[in-house]
């Protein structure tokens, strides 16, 4: 076993690509991390639920916003925008997501990585 391990989402052990956005992960010490980059107009229920067959995410999330500006938007009408900095939580509860404005969104996922988007 290395005593430590260095990796870079330059050069990530997995690409999910859809329409306006990426979210690549990395593998490290038995977690799944993930960096999510999606352009203005990207939406989770238009741009990723159809490809899963899915109308809202279920994922759970623990993440960062790096840049840009978005919202977790459940099911039962709470919207909550994320923004530079905000470190966040989302549950499992269905959500819709969407990119607010006209900057790209980047966000760092530290759990649920492993399962979003599949």
């Amino acid at each position: 076993m290395d005593d430590v391990i260095l990796k870079q989402f330059d050069n990530p052990d997995e690409v999910r690509t859809f329409a306006k956005g990426r979210f690549e992960t990395i593998n490290l010490g038995g977690m799944t991390l993930g960096r999510a980059t999606y352009q203005p107009g990207w939406k989770w229920s238009e741009d990723v639920g159809p490809d899963i067959g899915a109308e809202y995410c279920d994922v759970e999330h623990l993440g960062m916003v790096v840049a840009g500006c978005a919202t977790v938007a459940y099911a039962d009408g709470k919207v909550v925008e994320m923004r530079p900095g905000d470190v966040f939580y989302v549950s499992s509860k269905p959500h819709d997501s969407w990119v607010v404005g006209d900057e790209p969104y980047v966000s760092l996922h530290f759990l649920g990585a492993g399962k979003y988007a599949k």
